[in-house]
């Protein structure tokens, strides 16, 4: 009996062992795809901060989670779902699918471009909390209608980085990494955007420290605001671009990677030369995007003003 025992107890034992040991390749895994998809995650942060701007700080964090939820449930009820089964049966899918997306991103970065330059930006419309819930509800649907090309991105960097994993394994690490990356992403755009609320409650306190730090913050954040608008924009179009890119060149037309890989080679022997290709690569991928984007901001706005312009003349 007692020897009956210490058998059944070391194969609990050994279960354990068996089962934390798959737990930390499952961590090791989701943290390697994590890290690869580092680059978009930087993108989505970015992008996210500036559908939020204009309304009041009570509408702040709601509109965040709400976003957030949303961009959960891209990853783990839409991507994952059509990823895993692509992956499975059709895995020559994945990129004329990624560079649709892709399109899509380059669109939306040069349409905030031409927004900006004939003065139709938002940044003229009246504030958020002046045009109510209806308008709410268009810049949620907007933020995960972006929110979904770029954990599409990410969760098909992902799942590049476990492809040799069997398809159990696969789908916890690609789970793991949706609720991870959702959560931080998210939870720093929380942080950022609520930052001057923060800035202004240290500025109220007694300490001079705490005051000048406060009066510092809530300075910043309209500026820093700013810039995030300025590199989400950007973002789109480096990201849309480089799945273009690398997308035509998985597809057979290697002519417009190879021009940025050339290029990158010349920062080969310069100081930093890491740095100069990365931005090299991200410059001409931004480039790409902003091409493809004008194009198509061209079919989507202009050629059908001067169709009605035409068709009114007629009239």
């Amino acid at each position: 009996m007692s020897g009956g025992l210490a058998a059944l107890l070391d194969d609990i034992a050994a279960i354990a062992k068996l089962a934390a040991a798959s737990v930390d390749d499952v961590g090791a895994a989701a943290g390697r795809a994590s890290a690869k998809a580092a680059g978009v995650v930087i993108d989505d942060t970015a992008v996210t901060p500036r559908y939020v701007t204009g309304f009041t700080p009570d509408r702040e964090l709601p509109i965040i989670k709400r976003i957030a939820v949303g961009s959960l449930r891209n990853k783990l009820l839409f991507i994952l779902p059509a990823i895993m089964l692509l992956s499975q049966f059709l895995p020559w899918a994945l990129t004329p699918l990624l560079m649709l997306g892709g399109a899509y991103l380059c669109f939306e970065g040069a349409e905030k471009i031409w927004e900006k330059v004939s003065g139709h930006d938002a940044g003229e419309e009246a504030p958020a909390v002046v045009q109510g819930d209806d308008y709410e509800k268009t810049m949620v649907a907007g933020a995960i209608r972006t929110d979904f090309i770029l954990s599409a991105e990410i969760m098909v960097i992902a799942l590049n980085e476990v492809a040799t994993e069997g398809f159990v394994s696969r789908l916890i690490i690609l789970i793991v990494v949706a609720i991870a990356i959702t959560i931080g992403v998210y939870g720093f755009v929380a942080l950022i955007v609520k930052m001057d609320d923060i800035g202004l409650s240290l500025s109220k306190r007694s300490s001079g420290a705490a005051q000048a730090i406060g009066t510092g913050l809530v300075r910043a954040m309209p500026v820093l605001l700013r810039w995030l608008a300025i590199v989400g924009t950007i973002a789109m179009l480096w990201v849309g671009g480089h799945i273009l890119l690398v997308g035509a060149d998985a597809l057979g037309w290697h002519a417009p990677y190879a021009l940025v890989h050339h290029a990158e080679e010349i920062a080969h022997s310069w100081p930093a030369s890491g740095l100069f290709a990365w931005l090299i690569n991200t410059g001409l991928s931004a480039v790409a995007g902003l091409l493809v984007g004008a194009v198509i901001v061209l079919v989507m706005h202009l050629i059908p003003r001067k169709g009605g312009h035409g068709a009114a003349s007629a009239n």
